[in-house]
């Protein structure tokens, strides 16, 4: 059985749990409660499970003493379990109140293939649950799961290294951090080939997060154990004072949250050079300023980043002093939950000093003349190619791409700061500089009028004339 079918049957456990008005969201999080537990028996990972809250003393339970043991098994989890264990089940309830959904929910899993969803990674089968929740519109937490395609562009051109500091101010489910171990992990025989502090680095240092929405939060740290990593992920807003102390980054990949802080307050951070409602252009500070010098950032970002004005233009105008933003990528609509949401993804590298680090701008428009993306026209790897050959070039200048192009820094300071730039063309709009001129086109008109106005009254002349001679 492959993980996609082993997924595919967990997912339609939701089925059961309908009378129950569980959404999709608290389904996958009960899921998680339940598959901790059996994953740890299946990896001979429960010393840190009391032993009156391992699989077999849960599978031994059935009907309302099941459901009765379950819900202590989360509380006693929660309070007197050890490390990520504790982490994952501090506060934990349980929203399934028939106990025979439990036991379905139960049995099933027990019933599971694990020695192929082992071989194939248990870490694989989790991030494929993920997904399917976040692909479902009814679920809500497309809002938390940024597209893998596009995750994995933003690893590869950003080039993880080993012993580097990897964050994620705003990690949802901890997809950035997994994919970047993923690419170094590929590339350096599963760590086999580290010396043991450096393997000790990559699994407890190496990458951490920090999300604010605790059901999500454990979640990342469900994903982030089953792949084999134990960094620090903060449960925290970030916006708060609890991210001044998130510094000092090599490599910061994130997709912050959309959206403005409630009632318009402003972000509870006296390091922040620009106080705004505006929670992206917050982040933006924050990232910027979390990197150490020489440090590397791809974020994804909605388009008023690019051209709000005010506080907006005083930020990006203090970004590129402080970086080198060196690309812009103008991503297509309809890959986000959000719908009609415009994104980003801004690359830049923090200078080793805080003024005029960026002399110009390359843009790649990949949102003009494309497809309109969704389930029915999913976006692959193929669809940034070219981006990434522009990016990765020797010489940018040299690449021929119409999607491809340079803004100097001066131009963009004599624009106010605007980086709502580097859009082609699009073919479907009228484009109102081929129309004819209204004012030549009417003297031309009013001429070809004039000229057979003379040829009718010519013509009319000749007739008369040629009446009269018939009639003499």
């Amino acid at each position: 059985m492959t993980t996609q079918e082993i997924v595919a049957k967990l997912w339609n456990l939701c089925n059961v749990l309908r009378d129950d008005g569980i959404t999709y969201h608290q389904y996958v999080t009960e899921l998680t409660f339940i598959l901790f537990l059996k994953m740890a028996k299946e990896t001979s990972r429960e010393e840190a499970i009391p032993q009156n809250c391992r699989w077999d003393a849960l599978t031994a339970q059935s009907g309302i003493e099941l459901k009765h043991a379950y819900k202590r098994m989360l509380t006693e989890l929660g309070e007197n379990g050890t490390g990520r264990v504790r982490e994952i089940y501090q506060g934990a309830v349980s929203n399934i109140d028939e106990p025979k959904n439990l036991e379905k929910i139960i049995s099933s899993i027990n019933a599971l293939d694990w020695y192929s969803a082992q071989e194939e990674g248990l870490g694989n089968l989790y991030e494929g649950l993920l997904e399917k929740n976040a692909g479902e519109k009814k679920s809500g937490a497309g809002q938390y799961f940024t597209p893998r395609v596009l995750i994995d562009v933003m690893v590869r051109l950003m080039e993880p290294r080993i012993g580097e500091l990897c964050n994620d101010p705003a990690c949802g489910t901890f997809g950035f951090m997994i994919a970047a171990d993923h690419y170094l992990r590929a590339r350096h025989d599963d760590y086999f080939d580290l010396d043991e502090d450096q393997a000790a680095f990559q699994k407890y240092k190496a990458f951490t997060g920090c999300e604010l929405v605790h059901d999500t939060h454990r979640l990342a740290l469900m994903n982030a154990m089953l792949h084999g990593i134990e960094g620090e992920i903060l449960l925290a807003d970030t916006l708060s004072t609890a991210g001044k102390d998130m510094k000092g980054y090599d490599l910061v990949l994130t997709n912050p949250p959309f959206g403005t802080k409630k009632g318009g307050e402003r972000a509870a951070r006296d390091d922040f050079a620009f106080a705004t409602s505006n929670k992206q252009l917050n982040f933006l500070q924050h990232i910027y300023r979390s990197l150490k010098r020489g440090g590397r950032a791809a974020v994804v970002l909605p388009d008023n980043v690019l051209f709000a004005d005010g506080d907006g233009a005083r930020i990006r105008a203090d970004l590129m002093d402080k970086c080198e933003l060196h690309t812009v990528l103008r991503l297509p609509t309809g890959i986000f939950y959000a719908q009609g949401v415009k994104t980003n993804v801004l690359f830049f590298k923090r200078g080793q000093s805080d003024k005029g680090q960026t002399r110009e701008v390359w843009f790649y428009d990949l949102r003009t003349n494309m497809p309109s993306f969704g389930k029915t026209t999913p976006l692959k790897k193929e669809h940034f190619a070219a981006f990434e050959t522009a990016y990765t070039a020797d010489d940018r200048s040299a690449v021929q791409d119409e999607r491809w192009s340079k803004v100097s820094r001066a131009d963009i300071a004599a624009g106010g700061d605007n980086l709502d730039l580097g859009l082609i063309r699009d073919e479907s709009l009228v484009d109102y500089d081929d129309l004819p001129d209204p004012v030549t086109s009417g003297e031309e008109c009013i001429a070809q009028l004039e000229e057979a106005v003379d040829l009718l009254q010519s013509v009319v002349q000749e007739l008369r004339s040629l009446s009269r001679k018939e009639a003499n």
